[in-house]
């Protein structure tokens, strides 16, 4: 575990924890935010999902830019996105001047996540792939747990701006450290493979890539299926400090709860990691993931559980284990879809922009249905109909007899 903490994949996977860490800290920061910012529950998911707009709108094209950058460089250049829209934000005295910040966050955050599996696919060899994507899948997981556990305290000692200031820290020691530790693509490429990146037509390139990607049907399905699972997942852990802080329990006991039912997604992340590798089908696996997390939100906020909160609790920690699957098995599948070793970051960006609009839509969507049915005990239903279409998609899986397999990284060829 220490050789892969600080070998060059090891970093550049903490550099999406890091990512992450920004992703989270504005869930335990949602009271603090209200009474400093006059701040609405529906502006609070719109906070929480607006670092999903870039990707919405343009994920793919940021994919495409990653790769005709440079995957080093793209994920150097979102963290310092990342490090200046926090710094800035934390002189913010509006929602509204937050909530544009955030959107610039999302920019930073696609060029720092978007680029990762390729670069891993780069850095370690054939054999340790499946286990390093797998770790991959739980950067989201990780990240937001700490914000969760390490927001709260926090808050209540620097105020929420302080708290902002953190996750600026870490992205600007992060790009020290990426600068220093991880190879440029001259010393990581075969000689001939970073020559033809140099020297290969922009616009033919660009265009070729985004092309091919685009009428590959892998990646569309993978993406719809991201989105079923990431839009739920991510409103649901999203709200739950605002949910228990409702119910009468304090901040950081709200904020230790919710930091413990992120985490243990990290449990399904690397359990898929393993069982694929031991030739467990992708299909077997996200057909109990999204089965899991329908039946478990039942539980978790439908009426008849109410006055039940440790079966309610359980059945959000086991929503969250179980689901952790499905993120660590479609990682796996995004890199394997990409048309050619050129346009990994085009494909996993394209998924990013399908799954961004699950990510940007549900958080605000679950907090107008619990305002409008006077609760949360609708949310089920939200989350059943997201659950229902992911497992429609791992049938079609099915249907392809798809197993996840990584092509050998190819030469680049000429217009590729």
């Amino acid at each position: 575990m220490q050789k892969i903490s600080f070998s060059p994949a090891g970093i550049v996977i903490l550099s999406g924890v890091v990512a992450a860490l920004h992703l989270g800290k504005v869930s335990p920061a949602i009271p603090a935010l209200q009474a400093s910012l006059n701040l609405t529950m529906v502006q609070a998911g719109f906070l929480l999902s607006l670092t999903q707009l870039a990707g919405m709108l343009a994920g793919v094209m940021i994919g495409v830019f990653s790769d005709g950058l440079g995957l080093r460089r793209s994920i150097i250049s979102g963290q310092m996105i990342l490090c200046v829209a926090s710094v800035i934000g934390m002189g913010a005295r509006q929602p509204d001047e937050l909530l544009m910040l955030r959107a610039l966050e999302g920019l930073g955050f696609l060029l720092t996540t978007l680029p990762t599996p390729g670069l891993i696919r780069q850095l370690v060899s054939r054999e340790r792939l499946a286990l390093h994507l797998g770790l991959w899948g739980c950067y989201v997981a990780i990240g937001t747990s700490i914000a969760f556990i390490a927001g709260p305290t926090l808050i209540e000692t620097v105020g929420w701006q302080g708290w902002w200031g953190v996750p600026a820290i870490c992205s600007a020691a992060m790009i020290i450290w990426l600068v220093r530790a991880v190879p440029s693509d001259r010393q990581r490429l075969p000689p001939e493979t970073a020559s033809a990146r140099c020297t290969a037509a922009p616009s033919e390139a660009w265009t070729h890539r985004l092309w091919t990607t685009l009428k590959a049907s892998g990646p569309w399905r993978v993406g719809i299926a991201f989105a079923m699972y990431a839009g739920q997942w991510i409103a649901v852990i999203g709200f739950l400090p605002s949910i228990y802080a409702d119910t009468g329990l304090s901040v950081p006991m709200a904020g230790a709860l919710t930091a413990l039912a992120a985490f243990v997604n990290i449990s399904g992340s690397t359990s898929a990691a393993l069982l694929l590798h031991r030739g467990i089908s992708a299909r077997r696996l996200l057909l109990v993931g999204y089965m899991c997390m329908a039946i478990t939100t039942l539980f978790a906020f439908g009426q008849f559980t109410q006055g039940m909160p440790v079966v309610r609790y359980g059945a959000v920690l086991v929503f969250s284990a179980v689901g952790g699957v499905i993120p660590g098995t479609l990682f796996m599948i995004a890199v394997s879809v990409a048309p050619s070793e050129r346009t990994v970051s085009t494909a996993v960006g394209w998924v990013q922009q399908i799954s961004s609009m699950g990510m940007f839509v549900m958080p605000p969507l679950l907090a107008k249905l619990a305002g409008w049915a006077g609760g949360w005990h609708w949310t089920w239903l939200a989350s059943g109909l997201a659950s229902l279409i992911g497992l429609l998609l791992a049938a079609g899986l099915a249907q392809d007899d798809y197993v996840p397999s990584m092509p050998e990284p190819e030469t680049l060829r000429s217009g590729n």
